[in-house]
C-alpha cells in the first residue's frame, strides 16, 4: 500500500493573523467549508440559511471558495453579494499572491497535486483583480463568544492554514492547536470531512464539512453544520447533508474541461485519489456517514443528522 505522507514542510503555509473579533454571538451558527467554485452547492447553501432563517453575519465559511469547480469568479460574486464571514483558505491566499500553486499541503507528484495544477490554473485564470483583492482583505481566523466559550474559526488549524486535521489526527495535536488560539471551541475545514470531537478539558474540535465537494463517502451530498447555544448553557452541534443539483455541477466541470476524476466524484461521492487521507479514513472510503462513524460521546450533545 503507498501510504503518502501529510502536513508536509515544504508545503507549510502559517495562518494569517487574526484580524476579526465579532464579540458575543448570539442564535443559531451556520458552518460550512469548501465551496470549491461549486455553484450550484453554494446557492443551496444559501437557500438552505434563508429557509432557516440565518442571516449571513452568522453564517460562517471556512475557506477554500475557490477551487476544483467550474465557477470561480461567479461562486466568489455569490459568497460576497451573500455577505457571509469567510476565512482564508490557502486557495484564497494563493490567488490572492499570484502564487503558482494552490498550497494545498499535497505531496508533490502525488495524483491529488497533478489533478490540483490542472484546476488551479483553469481558476487563476478565471479571479480578476477584484477577486484577488477581495481574497487579500480576508482574515486568516474570526474569533467569537457563544454559550459562554471562546470559539474561534479556521481553515486547516490555528498555526497552519493547508494542516490536515482528520478524526483520526491525535487528541493531543487537536488539543494543542486549539490551546495556543485560546479558544474553547475550534470550527476548521480543509480536510474535507465533516466530524465533531470533544476533548478533554472541554474542548471542541469541530469540522462542518466542505459543500462542493462529497465526504467520499459514496454519496454526492456536501456537508454543513448547525452550532446552537441553549438556554441551559449547552452547545449542541448538528451535521446535515447538503443536496443539490450536482449533475449540473459535474455537466460544467465537463464542458470547462477540468479534471474528470473530481467531476466523477460529484456523481459518484468518491474521491479520484485518497492520497492526502490517513488509513483509518481511507478504509471508510465509500462508506456512507452517520453518527457511529464518529465515535464520540460528549455531554454537549453533539449529534449527527442526516
Amino acid at each position: 500500500m503507498n501510504i503518502v505522507a501529510v502536513n508536509q514542510p515544504n508545503r507549510f503555509r502559517p495562518t494569517r493573523p487574526i484580524s476579526r473579533d465579532l464579540g458575543d454571538v448570539s442564535g443559531a451558527i451556520l458552518a460550512f467549508g469548501g465551496p470549491y467554485s461549486n455553484l450550484q452547492a453554494l446557492e443551496a447553501m444559501r437557500s438552505h440559511a434563508v429557509a432557516l432563517a440565518i442571516p449571513p453575519e452568522r453564517c460562517f465559511c471556512t475557506g477554500d471558495v475557490v477551487a476544483y469547480g467550474a465557477d470561480p469568479a461567479m461562486s466568489i460574486d455569490l459568497i460576497r453579494d451573500w455577505g457571509v464571514n469567510v476565512i482564508a483558505g490557502n486557495c484564497e491566499l494563493a490567488l490572492a499572491d499570484a502564487a503558482f500553486d494552490c498550497g494545498c499541503g499535497f505531496q508533490a507528484g502525488s495524483a491529488c497535486d497533478i489533478d490540483a495544477a490542472r484546476w488551479y490554473a483553469f481558476a487563476r485564470r478565471a479571479t480578476d483583480d477584484a477577486g484577488r483583492a477581495w481574497m487579500a482583505s480576508l482574515p486568516g481566523a474570526i474569533r467569537f463568544r457563544m454559550a459562554e466559550r471562546r470559539a474561534m474559526v479556521v481553515h486547516g488549524s490555528f498555526t497552519r492554514v493547508n494542516r490536515f486535521i482528520f478524526p483520526s489526527t491525535s487528541a493531543a495535536e487537536k488539543i494543542g492547536d486549539a490551546r495556543l488560539a485560546e479558544a474553547d471551541v475550534v470550527i476548521a475545514g480543509h480536510s474535507g470531512l465533516p466530524f465533531t470531537e470533544n476533548l478533554a478539558g472541554g474542548t471542541i474540535w469541530h469540522n462542518p464539512g466542505a459543500i462542493g465537494m462529497p465526504a467520499n463517502d459514496g454519496t454526492p451530498d456536501g456537508w454543513y453544520a448547525l452550532l446552537n447555544p441553549e438556554v441551559d448553557g449547552r452547545l449542541v452541534i448538528t451535521h446535515h447533508r447538503l443536496p443539490y443539483d450536482f449533475a449540473e455541477a459535474a455537466r460544467r466541470m465537463r464542458a470547462a474541461c477540468l479534471s474528470e476524476g473530481y467531476a466523477h466524484a460529484l456523481e459518484t461521492g468518491l474521491w479520484p485519489s485518497d492520497d492526502i487521507l490517513p488509513l483509518i479514513e481511507r478504509a471508510a472510503s465509500g462508506q456512507p456517514i452517520d453518527a457511529a462513524d464518529f465515535g464520540y460521546t460528549t455531554e454537549l450533545a453533539a449529534a449527527l443528522i442526516g
